[in-house]
């Protein structure tokens, strides 16, 4: 019951049907005309215009066995009587005879699916000439157009309901985003700078151990709520935004980023080449964060006795930075998917990540108008980025 009155709603919404159903009594005279849904169990009047007082209102009901339409739901054809008392096939039929009337048009209206959904019908007690091209035309023409509006009505509901839907991800993202930027940033921040205060301190080997393993987790989680922070902004939010400055100096935010890394790796050796001519146009906290991810990457895939290269450069026309590795060889079926969200390639013990670091490093590349490049072989690994200057 449900959906007819789902259904009656939609023809209720359609402006149209009520001049429908004025013209079609004005053009043939008729009394009463209907929009009815006709499904195999129910004849329910959907919309009415009764000047005969036949009784029937929007929702009112007939018996299904005792109409017409019950015949038209399964032939699928349109019936026309001009005259009962002249018609062979209909002179004894039960339905005129319990109803009271000489005249009789119902076409079926088919959805735009296919289904069908009722008919557009009319009556009246008194002969109508029904049986003509113009009428019959101007049913069918009608009746193409309800099922075209229900059509509209049906994909306004699934609109509004994607709206809606959409409207609670908003909300829910709003929340996400906030949880991260703050609920859980803060209090990681907090435990960090616990942890760094407690390696300022005197303290035997095994404090120390334990307060460096709670620093080193603390920058670890840093990163990752950053990469995630960035993921939610990037897919459900408004994407990475830059706050450029002019002139940023660029040696001075990457050494801090290799400062905070050799915390992490102090046995690891990283090796810096600058060639910079002139500061860099760029969002200094977005290239730190690409420099990190690219970084920590290349950190957690180098063989331990070998160092790591980092070279930068910027001149007029392009700024660069180039980080090598010695290292496995990544397979083509990964470096296909290196870039990806949550794609992780081969993880290994003490490797673990949520595979977001190269996507977030991709997208703030993208953002100013650069990108990265990948060279793996059997001897190194080399990922370098490259962004315009003069598009700053």
């Amino acid at each position: 019951m449900n959906n007819i009155q789902a259904d009656i709603d939609a023809i209720g919404q359609i402006d149209a049907v009520a001049s429908i159903l004025e013209v079609i009594c004005r053009t043939t005279g008729m009394g009463f005309a209907a929009v009815a849904r006709v499904t195999d169990a129910k004849w329910i009047a959907c919309a009415v215009r009764d000047e005969i007082s036949f009784g029937l209102v929007p929702g009112g009901e007939l018996r299904l066995e005792t109409t017409i339409c019950n015949e038209i739901r399964q032939h699928q054809q349109a019936v026309i009587i001009d005259h009962v008392a002249v018609s062979d096939e209909f002179v004894n039929h039960h339905t005129p005879a319990m109803y009271g009337f000489q005249s009789y048009i119902s076409v079926p209206i088919i959805k735009k699916n296919g289904e069908f959904f009722g008919t557009l019908c009319a009556i009246d007690p008194k002969p109508a000439p029904l049986s003509n091209p113009e009428t019959i035309a101007m049913f069918k023409l009608f009746a193409d157009l309800i099922s075209l509006n229900l059509n509209i009505v049906e994909e306004l509901a699934i609109s509004k309901s994607k709206l809606l839907e959409e409207r609670k991800t908003s909300e829910l993202r709003d929340q996400f985003i906030a949880i991260l930027g703050h609920d859980l940033r803060n209090p990681v921040g907090a435990v960090l700078n616990v942890a760094q205060l407690l390696l300022r301190m005197p303290l035997d080997d095994r404090i120390k151990r334990l307060a460096n393993i709670l620093q080193d987790s603390s920058y670890r989680m840093k990163g990752l709520i950053e990469n995630i922070l960035d993921f939610a902004r990037g897919r459900l939010g408004e994407g990475i935004q830059l706050n450029r400055n002019e002139n940023v100096p660029v040696a001075k935010v990457l050494n801090q980023i290799i400062d905070e890394l050799q915390v992490i790796w102090p046995n690891k050796s990283i090796e810096t080449t600058y060639e910079l001519t002139c500061g860099v146009n760029c969002d200094g906290e977005r290239i730190a964060q690409l420099f990190s991810n690219l970084l920590t990457n290349a950190l957690t895939h180098s063989i331990n006795d070998e160092p790591i290269s980092v070279h930068v450069k910027g001149g007029n026309s392009e700024f660069s930075i180039k980080i090598t590795n010695k290292g496995k060889q990544i397979p083509d079926e990964v470096m296909k998917r290196l870039f990806q969200p949550f794609f992780r390639g081969e993880v290994v013990p003490e490797q673990q990540g949520l595979g977001l670091g190269l996507y977030i490093a991709s997208e703030i590349a993208r953002a100013h108008s650069g990108i990265i490049e990948v060279n793996s072989g059997s001897i190194d690994t080399c990922f370098t980025f490259k962004m315009p200057l003069e598009q700053a």
